[in-house]
């Protein structure tokens, strides 16, 4: 299993910081940060020769691309936001066919003004990825939905509701047990029940303040935050160690989100921890 990490903390600079960073520190992967104008992965730019060039400078630093991410909201309340990140996404799946990688990061966007999440995922979500999925897939590409809890993969019904209208083999999973935990959700058996659609996996963690907790209540912020790996509640060895039992060996991808630590502390922290396990 390989360690890797979100390049979007490094979304001003260059791909070639990430890289210079990342190849001598000892990382294996990189999910490339692929929004509108990107400086590391621009789909709307990139040609078949700036593809192959930068795929030789990723291979020369010892990495490879383990996914092109976007996480534009493709249900956004205004219908042109909305086309817009939808025809993004599309841009995506052409860029990482360019690159010969073969995921792309995605989510499943937000609940929609005045309709619930369910309704959404019936009435938007669903659309988009009918139609994605099976284009992604004649390019050989799966697509991997991060479950973050804003979006409209916040709990397990809703997750198989979504699966259930889009049944496709390669429209999967970005999975980050962070966002369980902070809803008090099993990672464990959503992994075991999702395993062959678990694509691609966020290495973050998650620290419950029990104290604050205790204090304001849950409905309330400021009792939680999201940490690099080692730093909160999940014990990654155990994580690992179910991965590796459904059959997973990808790679795990350092989200940084830990206001705790600088940007390379961070990431040096949890490439140290997860390291033990993978």
């Amino acid at each position: 299993m390989e360690v890797g990490l979100l390049t979007s903390p490094f979304a001003r600079e260059p791909l070639e910081n990430v890289l210079k960073f990342a190849g001598p520190a000892g990382f294996d992967a990189l999910e490339v940060h692929a929004g509108p104008g990107s400086p590391h992965i621009d789909p709307s730019k990139l040609t078949a020769a700036e593809a192959r060039k930068a795929a030789k400078a990723v291979e020369a630093a010892g990495l490879r691309i383990s996914s092109l991410a976007f996480y534009g909201n493709i249900t956004a309340a205004d219908p042109k936001e909305a086309q817009a990140n939808v025809e993004h996404l599309k841009k995506v799946i052409d860029a990482a066919a360019k690159l010969g990688v073969d995921i792309v990061c995605a989510n499943a966007g937000q609940p929609q003004p005045g309709l619930s999440r369910e309704e959404t995922i019936k009435q938007h979500t669903a659309k988009v990825y009918r139609k994605l999925a099976p284009y992604a897939a004649k390019k050989g590409i799966k697509i991997a939905l991060e479950n973050w809890f804003a979006t409209n993969m916040q709990n397990m019904p809703q997750w198989e509701l979504l699966f259930d209208l889009v049944p496709e083999e390669n429209f999967g999973l970005n999975f980050d047990p962070s966002h369980l935990a902070k809803l008090f959700i099993d990672w464990l058996a959503a992994v075991d029940q999702w395993g062959p659609r678990i694509f691609h996996t966020h290495a973050k963690d998650t620290e419950i303040r029990e104290h604050d907790l205790r204090r304001i209540g849950h409905i309330e912020n400021g009792w939680w935050r999201f940490t690099i790996p080692g730093y909160g509640l999940i014990d990654w060895g155990v994580y690992i160690a179910r991965l590796r039992r459904i059959g997973y060996n990808n790679v795990l991808s350092i989200e940084h989100e830990d206001s705790a630590l600088g940007r390379e502390e961070g990431f040096l922290k949890g490439l140290q921890h997860l390291r033990q396990f993978a």
